[in-house]
């Protein structure tokens, strides 16, 4: 099967992004620019591809996508001016993983569901590994640092059941939260804040694997808790501006009363 891409626009955008580096004529702050610097806009891009798809703003998730993309071609550029690779070694080199990896798509392999499916994947996944010493030989080398904390607590989780290591079942692992819990009360008894500190890392990192455990990712949960807490304040604002008083001038049990209602309010 072959699909055929827009080749024009994408030659467009290639010629953009070189002449912002041309040397002579091009844009003095792209020139700056280096992986390093530029890495930052990447990830924000990426969260604001989700924020579209959350919000199921279709027109904005095209023009999120084009940022997305315009990041890609940057880092392809940059790395093309320094002898290593362009933008077509990046798309080929994808192309190449993704028939790689669907051998029941592209190939003779049979899969029945998507459950033997994702084994399949990781199956090549290890293959892939263990084909690439530079790599490293470790379960959790190529486990990216740079990931959202939850995000890599959970990838370094999954990563590690892969050869067994992980909790039998999700009492298991709600067992280590609770013992987590437990380690952090007597941290914050002993008043020492590097022991709090590490206490409560545990504790969040046990919180990831149980979402794990329950078919749930982290910072979706946390992103909608986020969202729905940033509606019920904005209700309690309203109320607060409503009542011709300062926040200062509100009672702990005025405020919890708009709060509830807030809460009431959402549930209709």
């Amino acid at each position: 099967m072959k699909v055929q891409p827009d080749t024009a626009s994408l030659a467009q955008l290639l010629e953009i992004m070189a002449a912002l580096r041309n040397r002579e004529r091009g844009c003095p702050w792209d020139l700056e620019q280096t992986f390093a610097t530029i890495a930052p806009y990447t990830i924000e891009e990426a969260y604001e591809v989700a924020d579209a798809i959350e919000r199921n703003d279709l027109p904005d998730l095209k023009d999120e996508l084009g940022d997305l993309l315009f990041q890609v071609v940057f880092h392809a550029r940059m790395a093309e001016e320094a002898g290593q690779f362009d933008f077509s070694d990046v798309a080929a080199a994808i192309c190449a993983k993704m028939l790689r990896r669907h051998p029941h798509v592209f190939g003779e392999r049979q899969v029945g569901s998507s459950a033997e499916q994702t084994q399949l994947w990781e199956e090549i996944k290890r293959e892939e590994r263990a084909a690439a010493p530079a790599a490293g030989g470790g379960v959790l080398d190529d486990v990216p640092v740079g990931l959202p904390a939850l995000t890599r607590a959970t990838k370094l989780g999954k990563r590690a059941a892969t050869v067994g290591f992980d909790w039998p079942d999700v009492a298991g692992v709600r067992a280590k939260v609770s013992e987590e819990v437990a380690e952090l009360d007597a941290a914050i008894a002993s008043g020492e804040e590097p022991a709090i500190a590490a206490e409560m890392g545990d504790l969040l990192f046990s919180i990831a694997n149980w979402c794990r455990h329950l078919d749930l990712d982290p910072e979706t949960c946390l992103r909608a808790a986020n969202q729905k807490f940033t509606t019920r304040f904005r209700a309690v604002e309203r109320d607060v501006a409503s009542s011709g008083r300062q926040w200062s001038d509100q009672d702990a049990a005025t405020l919890d009363t708009f709060w509830r209602r807030a809460k009431v309010a959402g549930q209709t």
